[in-house]
C-alpha cells in the first residue's frame, strides 16, 4: 500500500488547486487516460492504438455527450496525480469508487461492477482453497468480514502474494493478509503473472475479469482461480470515470451518458463482448 499512499498524497496536493471554484466550461473535447495494459478493460493494439471494453464504451459515452474524445495511455501508478495536474480530463481504467479515492478525485456513476479474486498455478498447494467457485459479498462490518476471510486466510501463511501496485487490491491485501503473507507489488499484472508461473510467488490477487483474460493468454494456461470471488466492502459500488473534483459539469455529462448506456443495453452488450458476463452495476 506504500505506493498508493504516495500517489494519493501527491494527488491531494494537486487537488488543492484543481478543486478550486471554476467557471462552467463548454466541453467540446475531452482527453481520457487509460493504462493500455489491463486487458480486456483496455489494451494496446499492435498498431499502438488502445482497444478493449473501456475505449469502446468511451466512444459511446462521448457520442452521447457530443464531445470529441481522445484516449491517451498513462502509467497506472501516476494516473490520479496526472488527472489532478490537468494532464488529461478523465480516467477510465477499471478505477474502483472508494472512500479513499473520493478524498482526492470525483467519480461518475459506476459503469461496471466486478469481483476480485486470487489466482495460482494448477497443482499449487493453494489450489482449491475454501470457497473456490463461490462468490463472497463483504458486508462492510469488520467483524463479520474478518470471520469470512479467516476461512481461507490461514492458507496463505508464509506465502507470497503478488499484486499490481497502487490499486485497491493492494489495500485489501495489506489490510487482511500482510500479517501472515508477504505482499509483493508489481508495476503491471503481466509481470506478476510471469513471476507466478515461474514459482517466484505463490499467488496473485486482482480483478476477476482481468485474471480471466490473463488465463486465456498464450503461456498462461497453468493459471487458475482459487478461493471465492470477493465483492462489496472496500470495492464500493463499482468502477466509474475518475474526474477532477472541480469539473462538476463534466461529471454531469458523463453521468447522463452512463445512464443512457445502461438503459439502452450498451454496457451489457460491450461487457458480454469483452468479458462474456454482464458487468452492468
Amino acid at each position: 500500500m506504500k505506493i498508493q499512499h504516495l500517489v494519493l498524497m501527491a494527488a491531494l496536493s494537486a487537488t488543492a488547486f484543481a478543486a478550486a471554484p471554476a467557471l462552467a466550461k463548454d466541453w467540446t473535447s475531452v482527453t481520457i487516460a487509460m493504462e493500455g495494459a489491463y486487458a480486456p478493460w483496455n489494451l494496446t493494439n499492435p498498431d499502438g492504438t488502445i482497444g478493449g471494453f473501456e475505449p469502446e464504451l468511451a466512444t459511446v459515452l462521448c457520442a452521447h455527450m457530443k464531445v470529441k474524445c481522445t484516449v491517451v495511455a498513462s502509467d497506472f501508478d501516476s494516473i490520479i496525480e496526472g488527472l489532478n495536474s490537468n494532464k488529461f480530463d478523465a480516467v477510465m481504467d477499471s478505477l474502483s469508487i472508494t472512500p479513499e479515492r473520493l478524498k482526492v478525485i470525483a467519480f461518475s456513476l459506476p459503469y461496471a461492477n466486478t469481483p476480485a479474486g486470487f489466482e495460482t498455478v494448477k497443482g499449487s498447494p493453494l489450489e482449491n482453497l475454501a470457497g473456490t467457485g463461490t462468490a463472497l459479498k463483504l458486508s462492510g462490518d469488520p467483524a463479520k468480514d474478518k470471520a469470512e476471510i479467516d476461512k481461507f486466510r490461514d492458507a496463505f501463511k508464509g506465502k507470497t502474494i503478488g499484486v499490481q501496485a497502487a490499486t485497491v487490491y493492494t489495500k485489501f491485501l495489506d489490510d487482511n493478509f500482510a500479517s501472515v503473507a508477504t505482499i509483493k507489488e508489481y508495476k503491471t499484472t503481466s509481470e506478476r503473472d510471469l513471476d507466478l508461473i515461474a514459482g517466484r510467488i505463490d499467488a496473485g490477487f486482482d480483478d476477476a475479469t482481468a485474471e480471466q483474460a490473463a488465463f486465456q493468454t498464450k503461456g498462461n494456461e497453468s493459471l487458475e482461480y482459487t478461493g471465492p470471488q470477493i465483492g462489496g466492502g472496500i470495492w464500493g459500488p463499482g468502477q466509474g470515470v475518475g474526474l477532477r473534483q472541480a469539473d462538476t459539469d463534466l461529471k454531469a455529462l458523463f453521468d447522463d451518458a452512463i445512464k443512457a448506456a445502461l438503459a439502452d443495453g450498451t454496457v451489457e452488450k460491450l461487457s458480454q463482448k469483452w468479458f462474456k458476463i454482464n458487468l452492468a452495476p
